[in-house]
């Protein structure tokens, strides 16, 4: 499963709970599909992070600088 396809089940997921109208059992059933996605996710952009790491560092370029979207 790719990234996207991920966010996607997981928004869509996050949309059903909010409408409060799923049963407990299904909702307990959907929040354990959403912390699998999540894991996926997170493990999907820590994989990603290693591979622009290896690739500045081929460039010379060895440090990662945190993103900071404060100064646009």
């Amino acid at each position: 499963m790719s990234f996207e396809q991920s966010l996607a089940e997981l928004e869509s997921i996050v949309k059903q709970m909010e409408g409060g109208d799923l049963p407990l059992e299904e909702a307990l059933a959907q929040f354990e599909r959403g912390i699998e996605l999540t894991r996926h996710s997170q493990s999907k952009l820590s994989q990603a992070q290693q591979k622009v790491s290896i690739l500045m560092e081929k460039q010379g370029q060895a440090e990662l600088v945190p993103f900071d979207d404060a100064g646009e």
